[in-house]
């Protein structure tokens, strides 16, 4: 996706939907959440964060979301 709000829109979409399957319905529901969170907290950036960003948002403390400086 090119921008934040256009991945929202189209999981929105996704949702409308009465034919997707329930596993697809639970993982388009968290991600839907944590987009609208990060959009939240970031309402000046408008990229689509990768799910990692979106993790490390929510959990700046994780081994994987640290950064090292030599």
């Amino acid at each position: 996706m090119d921008s934040i709000e256009n991945h929202i829109q189209k999981d929105k979409e996704i949702l409308s939907d009465p034919t997707i399957s329930p596993q697809q319905r639970r993982h388009v529901e968290g991600e839907l959440h944590d987009l609208e969170s990060y959009h939240d907290r970031h309402p000046e950036d408008n990229h689509d964060p990768t799910s990692l960003e979106l993790y490390c948002d929510t959990h700046p403390d994780a081994s994987e979301c640290k950064v090292y400086e030599d």
